[in-house]
């Protein structure tokens, strides 16, 4: 009908350009999310790139290693930091009760917050693969897309489900922030994405297999690695991954809030200003 309601298709497509938007205008965001692994990438590489790197697939260089997996942590940065940190912040401002409030329904901005993470996130994978081409002899084997593009979807929807999960779990923004940024930046450094453990701690190596990041930093450098054979599925991993996401689902589901907490900025503020405007 002409002059009804948008289909929500439509909300949703205008719900990413929306946050996107918004997005692109948070200067702090777009340099840790976007332009902070590209950085480290090119400092890396140019400390370590010209070595080569043992695995038990075989020799590949530092420099196509830190490609892989920096891009799998520019997703994870995307999705999961991403989330953890922006949505508790739009909760204690208010935004989120506002947008409850309005006509649309819930599911159609929830569905909105994750596409746009999706582009964000698949927007950094390619700026990271580029200068890989481009810089450090990076190779895309057709063969191995298709594995290329199941991992990133996994590993970007199940880190999307853990970001809403922390941010349901946290009362307000600065907790969840810290919580983040705590789970993160530790894991990353035990899951080959800084650094290429070659014969760490049995229980070091035991906890990363455990973990999410290190599966999904795995199985995506085994898409780009060019002793690693075609398709380079890695299901195992890819199991592990999804099952944290499943974890990460359900716990948003049960935790998550619209609202406010009453220990939150937003609260203290409202309660403070009647006795300023008192004064």
């Amino acid at each position: 009908m002409s002059g009804g309601f948008p289909s929500a298709p439509v909300m949703i497509i205008r719900q990413v350009r929306y946050q996107l938007l918004t997005f692109v205008r948070m200067p702090v965001a777009l340099f840790f999310t976007v332009l902070l692994p590209v950085i480290m990438l090119v400092l890396f590489n140019a400390l370590f790139g010209d070595a080569d790197l043992e695995t038990e697939a075989g020799t590949w260089t530092f420099g196509q290693f830190y490609v892989a997996g920096l891009a799998a942590f520019t997703a994870v940065s995307a999705t999961f930091t991403n989330l953890a940190n922006v949505v508790p912040i739009r909760r204690d401002e208010g935004v989120l009760k506002r947008w409850r409030g309005t006509p649309l329904a819930t599911w159609v901005y929830l569905a909105g917050t994750m596409c746009t993470t999706f582009v964000i996130a698949a927007a950094g994978v390619v700026i990271m693969f580029g200068l890989g081409v481009v810089a450090y002899g990076v190779e895309l084997e057709a063969a191995k897309i298709p594995a290329l593009l199941v991992t990133f979807v996994v590993g970007v929807v199940s880190f999307a489900a853990m970001g809403m999960a922390v941010a349901g779990l946290c009362q307000t923004a600065a907790s969840a922030s810290a919580v983040a940024n705590v789970i993160i930046l530790p894991m990353a450094f035990i899951s080959d994405v800084f650094v290429a453990l070659q014969e760490p701690p049995p229980w070091l190596d035991t906890l990363g297999d455990i973990l999410p990041l290190k599966p999904f930093a795995q199985a995506f450098q085994d898409t780009l690695n060019p002793a690693v054979e075609p398709p380079a599925f890695d299901p195992g991993r890819l199991a592990i991954v999804a099952a944290w996401g499943v974890l990460g689902a359900l716990v948003a589901r049960r935790w998550f809030k619209w609202e406010p907490s009453r220990a939150g900025p937003t609260r203290r503020r409202r309660r403070a200003r009647p006795v300023l405007e008192g004064t």
